[in-house]
């Protein structure tokens, strides 16, 4: 069963919060984006939003988000939105674990979290019920994920002091 979205009272304490988000499905995209950057405004946050062709394309820009911050203002966290939906051969399912392995790779290489909303759903129904749907809106979770990590990592120091 799919969870309803908790009101988290969060705020943003430091560092700017990257959203990478396709333009692919992006009647689904756009509203997930939407309810990212309104949670995120609402916390006091700085946002940076750059739009990429697909789902595919979300880790290397993340990845050179955060090459950039080293010498910038550093990014607290990167959400990444995408929708793939499903289709007739196994080229979704090829998109999904790439950009899954991917992600996983920079949240860990860079220590910076990386809230991975590329999802990979089976029919329309679905992404309407996750992207539409005010009360389970995907976007609004990986935008309270990301302020909660970022307050996490940011409470540890540098390198876990």
């Amino acid at each position: 069963m799919l969870k309803a979205n908790k009101n988290k009272a969060l705020r943003a304490t430091h560092g700017t919060f990257a959203i990478v988000a396709s333009r692919y499905n992006a009647r689904y995209v756009d509203s997930m984006l939407g309810a990212a950057k309104s949670t995120l405004a609402k916390a006091g946050a700085k946002i940076r939003i750059v739009r990429v062709p697909g789902a595919y394309e979300i880790p290397v820009v993340a990845t050179k988000l955060l090459r950039q911050s080293e010498d910038d203002e550093p990014l607290a966290a990167i959400i990444c939105l995408g929708v793939i939906l499903r289709g007739e051969t196994v080229h979704a399912a090829h998109i999904g674990e790439a950009v899954t392995h991917a992600l996983m790779r920079i949240q860990l290489d860079y220590q910076i979290p990386v809230i991975h909303e590329v999802l990979l759903l089976e029919n329309e129904e679905q992404a309407k019920k996750r992207c539409l749907d005010k009360k389970h809106n995907r976007g609004t979770e990986a935008a309270q994920t990301a302020l909660e990590m970022a307050n996490i990592l940011g409470s540890l120091g540098q390198d876990g002091e």
